[in-house]
């Protein structure tokens, strides 16, 4: 019995195999969420994985094409540097071939070094109030950027070429 008194469901390898056929469709699943899924329903380890085995055959899983969707969308839509998504593909067991591949792929460069600079300026304006000094907000926008998984070094270069920005802007309004 699992905790809480709720007595887990034992699936037969069939059962198994359809709520994982529709649990892969619906969106792109990790070979680690997948193990994860058929522990859970009581499937032996022979059994896991000869489904698993039969579920890449058909298409349903695929690491290459997990790895390219999560770095796509960590990236795009939540705005993750390159090392913090790494980190998060190897915590799911992922790769290293197919993550170098997703980062190649999914990646666009320019993008990387635009969303960076955005990112910056954005961290940059929210910091406001007495204590804020340039050196202040420069040490915080810098952490913050690293927290997000961005380069060390891609940070300093983007945070100087800001700062060098601010100034010719500054010393122009003056």
């Amino acid at each position: 019995m699992a905790e809480h008194g709720f007595k887990r469901k034992v699936l037969t390898p069939e059962q198994a195999y359809v709520k994982l056929r529709h649990f892969c469709a619906f969106q792109e699943r990790s070979h680690q969420e997948v193990k994860v899924k058929l522990s859970g329903y009581g499937i032996t380890w022979n059994e896991a994985n000869h489904l698993l085995s039969k579920l890449i055959e058909e298409g349903f899983l695929n690491e290459e094409r997990f790895a390219a969707a999560f770095v796509g969308g960590k990236f795009r839509i939540k705005q993750w540097g390159r090392k913090k998504i790494e980190v998060e593909l190897k915590k799911r067991f992922v790769s290293a071939y197919s993550i170098s591949k997703a980062m190649r792929e999914e990646i666009d460069m320019a993008a990387y070094e635009k969303t960076l600079m955005k990112l910056i300026e954005k961290k940059w304006a929210s910091l406001k109030g007495p204590g804020n000094t340039v050196y202040v907000k420069q040490s915080k926008t810098r952490q913050y950027m690293l927290s997000r998984g961005f380069e060390n070094d891609m940070v300093s270069k983007k945070l100087k070429l800001f700062l060098d920005g601010q100034a010719d802007h500054h010393n122009s309004t003056n």
